[in-house]
């Protein structure tokens, strides 16, 4: 049986080496408001929302087929509908805040 030969010893195994550093480089730091826009990009917030399955299956098997991101297609159906309603019922005013 042949011995291991631990010539760094301990330290070795802790000291911070400089390595190059792997993995995409960060986005634009940019000043988060709400918690929903972590992980975000820019303009972006997350949502959830509770939809009938079978609408949600019906969204995926688009995206799948149209080969695009589930988000793609719910943002394009909601912009259809905020044009369609815009053009019915005029300018969407904000909500006001409290």
């Amino acid at each position: 049986m042949s011995k291991k030969d631990f010539l760094g010893g301990l330290s070795s195994l802790i000291r911070d080496e400089d390595k190059p550093k792997v993995g995409r480089p960060k986005t634009s730091t940019r000043k988060i408001n709400k918690s929903s826009q972590e992980g975000t990009k820019e303009n972006e917030t997350r949502a959830t929302f509770v939809m009938k399955e079978d609408t949600v299956d019906k969204i995926k098997a688009i995206a799948y087929w149209e080969r695009k991101m589930i988000k793609e297609v719910v943002e394009e159906s909601f912009y259809e509908f905020i044009e369609k309603y815009e053009q019915e019922n005029g300018k969407i005013k904000p909500i006001p805040n409290k």
